[in-house]
């Protein structure tokens, strides 16, 4: 098949990918870049993504053990678990020699159980504020003592995450500061060859000094900048199309979708168009004032958006016909619609516009 015969589908420029990674390059110096491609690769395609840019990343991040194995049939590099590890996981995760995220003795002990002839490499992390994982920050140094004295464990990385990182950088500064006290008695009591990375997307841009061992870059890579004065630096990745699907003429009064939420206001010319929240456009966007691009110009969403349809208006294209091309985020004809223009109108954030996007969207590599 290709995109002629497609009713929804995401293509991803991996000429925009590679630049998003040398700018992340162009940042970290000699760091190692950890490229994280949980949820799917931030919804662009987890496995394409990894075999556009294995050749120049150090090791890859994942949510957990099923997105872990998926991506280890493409790629032979490190892979990092950045979600905790349920129970019954434990010896899978072992045998396939991924890289696991710890928080407290207790999981570590349940890997050195589990290890076998070989040590088991861990990611230790730390809670210094973002509260769902990690060792508390005064206790850190005691529970790192007590992994260290595991003898089928070995120390592959420490960590934090930063959780104000694009909204409060008095904080986002001071618990750099903090994470630094706490590795520097790490590695005082505990020497080692572990490494330590903190630094995600946001942090990577604002906060790089120091970069410490590894970075883990997320949403930049895609192209998208969790703060805005940085978006310039880099190259969305995905442009998300759809087609016309039919062309009707309604008659002033006419309402569209469920709700009757609009009501033509005089004879209007409409497009319904073939994608709807099942492929993860925002319901949220019904009656937001919402557009998308034909032939570069913006068509506005009219009423309700439905699970596999939309309506919009076509009244200033008079030629346009079904099985025409429809941009509901990217650019086309040198008009754009941003993700985060579509994230603001539904009032969420641009992680969860990109990650929404649904499964029988087909991803498709374009240079």
């Amino acid at each position: 098949m290709t995109t002629e015969t497609f009713r929804c589908w995401a293509e991803i420029s991996t000429s925009a990918l590679r630049h998003n990674v040398r700018a992340v390059r162009d940042r970290i110096g000699s760091a190692e870049l950890l490229a994280v491609v949980k949820a799917n690769a931030y919804g662009h395609g987890m496995i394409g993504i990894a075999e556009t840019i294995g050749d120049v990343v150090d090791l890859f991040g994942v949510a957990n053990l099923e997105e872990a194995i998926a991506l280890r049939a493409a790629v032979p590099h490190p892979i990092i678990i950045l979600g905790p590890a349920l129970p019954q996981e434990v010896p899978e995760i072992v045998a396939r020699k991924f890289v696991p995220t710890i928080s407290s003795f207790e999981e570590a002990e349940q890997f050195n159980r589990a290890a076998s002839s070989e040590k088991v490499p861990v990611n230790f992390k730390v809670d210094t504020g973002m509260g769902r994982m990690g060792a508390p920050e005064p206790d850190a140094l005691t529970v790192f003592r007590k992994i260290a004295t595991l003898s089928q464990l070995h120390i592959h990385s420490v960590s934090t995450h930063m959780p104000v990182s694009n909204e409060d950088t008095e904080y986002t500064r001071s618990q750099l500061q903090r994470f630094r006290a706490v590795l520097k008695n790490l590695r005082s009591e505990v020497p080692g060859d572990y490494k330590a990375h903190v630094l995600q997307s946001a942090g990577t841009l604002a906060f790089a000094d120091p970069v410490f061992d590894i970075v883990r870059a997320g949403v930049m890579l895609y192209g998208i900048s969790p703060l805005p004065e940085h978006q310039s630096v880099l190259q969305p990745v995905l442009t998300w199309k759809t087609r016309v699907g039919l062309v009707r003429e309604m008659p002033a009064g006419s309402s569209i979708s469920y709700g009757r939420t609009f009501i033509a206001p005089r004879p209007m010319r409409v497009g319904t168009i073939t994608a709807g929240y099942a492929d993860g456009y925002p319901r949220h966007l019904s009656n937001r004032d919402a557009s998308m691009l034909i032939r570069g110009q913006r068509c506005a969403l009219l009423g309700r958006v439905t699970m596999d349809l939309m309506v919009i208006d076509l009244s200033a294209l008079p030629d346009v016909a079904a099985g025409e091309e429809v941009v509901l985020m990217g650019q086309q004809n040198g008009a754009e619609i941003p993700c985060s223009e579509l994230a603001d109108r539904a009032e969420t954030i641009t992680w969860e516009i990109i990650t929404r996007i649904g499964a029988r969207v087909r991803r498709v590599l374009v240079n």
